[in-house]
């Protein structure tokens, strides 16, 4: 009975390697889809957006403080350099001035006080000195003449430099009184008017801005800005060509240059305590858009780079996988089913990353060390039905297509999804397209 059982289980055995042996040779593992690698024109865009702004605009703040009197304009208006805008209360400035005059006027009297008293003085001193010599004064009587016209010298000096000090106040006082009166520093358009007639105007400090009473914005030059991701803004160069789409002019777009990029991150939070990292980018408008206004929502386009008839392939054909093969995929080729493949991949100019070394190494016997795989960026090249997964370099991305500079060559047929199955393709697997059949077909041969 025991023979029976092994004579039994040694039948099934064999049938199995019978079973295994005789299996179909096109039997599909996969059905994929499949492009061609092919040449064109590729443009790499940076997708952005942001707001329109005046490249040149002053915000107009308060330089005194106190209640607008007179509003001398308003929103939308245009202003010349120098047009009046409004004008703040100056009736305590010029109280002050009026002050500060009198006061100048006062001193000067005093001067005039002290230069005579220091005249008299120097007569007195003159005398006794006459006197003292003649005999006819004491050696007391000459000092303190002398002293007297020292004393009276010093206090037109004082006098004097109190007037500086009044001509000094009053300038500071006339320019504060100045102060009130507001013009326009620039011409162009009250973009924004933040006050009307009544309210009070706040002077600002070192650490509290002043009130921005309104701005002015010169509307023949705009800019748009826009915020770029970290990781495309190294891609954006003074000069780069753009294309802008602003939500109020629909259907239109305007051409542009980058003439800014942002050197300090701007952090925006993302919850969970996550921060995205994006850089500001302003880029020049070309052309003066009538009834253009600040603040309008726009999407830019920039081109960092153009190719010409440059080799590409689909987006959705790059993966990435260990380099060189995996034990995993070079244990694919050893038994009678790799031959096929072996031949067929060699047949296409791939046989040289698989050997008969790597398959007696992948079934553990003796063989050369091994080098250590790293991840490399590839696609699967099909061939007589079969995949090879081919590194490849990859420059610029297009719209729909990755700009391959080394690996492939033009009418190659490579696995291009979908991305359930492409991720777990391995190198070597028999597959077929979605038009059907086993594919065979290398384009162009």
């Amino acid at each position: 009975m025991k023979k029976l059982f092994l004579i039994i289980g040694a039948l099934i055995v064999v049938a199995i390697v019978i079973v295994a042996i005789l299996r179909p040779r096109n039997q599909a593992e996969a059905t994929v889809d499949a492009g061609e690698v092919t040449r064109k024109n590729m443009t790499a865009i940076v997708s952005c957006s942001g707001t329109i702004q005046p490249k040149r605009k002053v915000d107009v703040s308060a330089n005194a403080m106190g209640t607008i009197v007179h509003l001398a304009v308003d929103e939308g208006q245009r202003v010349a350099a120098g047009d009046l805008l409004l004008e703040i209360d100056p009736a305590a400035y010029r109280s002050a001035v009026l002050a500060l005059q009198a006061s100048l006027n006062t001193g000067r009297a005093d001067l005039r006080l002290a230069e005579a008293s220091l005249k008299k003085a120097r007569q007195d001193q003159d005398r006794f000195e006459a006197l003292f010599d003649e005999g006819l004064a004491s050696e007391e009587e000459l000092a303190s003449a002398r002293t007297s016209a020292i004393i009276e010298d010093a206090r037109v000096a004082s006098a004097r430099h109190r007037i500086d000090q009044y001509k000094a106040n009053l300038a500071k006082a006339e320019h504060d009184l100045e102060k009130v009166t507001i013009t326009a520093p620039m011409a162009g358009v009250i973009s924004r008017l933040n006050v009307e007639e009544g309210e009070n105007a706040i002077m600002g400090t070192l650490n509290n801005p002043g009130t921005v009473l309104l701005i002015i914005a010169d509307l023949g030059t705009m800019e748009a800005w826009v915020e770029v991701d970290e990781t495309e803004v190294v891609d954006v160069q003074l000069g780069q060509a753009a294309e802008i789409e602003i939500d109020a002019f629909t259907g239109k777009s305007f051409s542009g240059k980058v003439t800014e990029i942002g050197n300090s991150p701007i952090r925006l939070s993302t919850g969970s305590s996550r921060e995205a990292v994006e850089f500001e980018v302003k880029i020049t408008l070309d052309e003066v858009i009538p009834k253009i206004r600040p603040g309008l929502s726009a999407k830019a386009e920039i081109t960092v780079a153009e190719r010409d008839s440059a080799l590409a392939v689909p987006l959705g054909a790059v993966t990435i996988r260990d380099w060189p093969l995996s034990s995993d995929d070079i244990r694919r080729y050893s038994g009678r089913r790799a031959r096929k493949q072996k031949a067929a991949l060699q047949e296409y100019g791939f046989g040289e990353t698989v050997t008969d070394t790597d398959s007696r190494d992948a079934e553990g016997t003796e063989g050369t060390e091994a080098e250590q795989p790293t991840e490399k960026e590839g696609v699967f090249v099909i061939h007589e039905g079969f995949t090879k997964f081919v590194p490849v370099l990859i420059g610029i991305a297009g719209e729909d297509d990755f700009e391959v500079i080394g690996g492939l060559t033009e009418g190659d047929l490579v696995v291009t999804g979908p991305f359930s199955i492409l991720r777990e393709l391995k190198d070597g697997s028999q597959i077929k397209t979605r038009s059907g059949g086993s594919s065979t077909k290398r384009s162009g041969s």
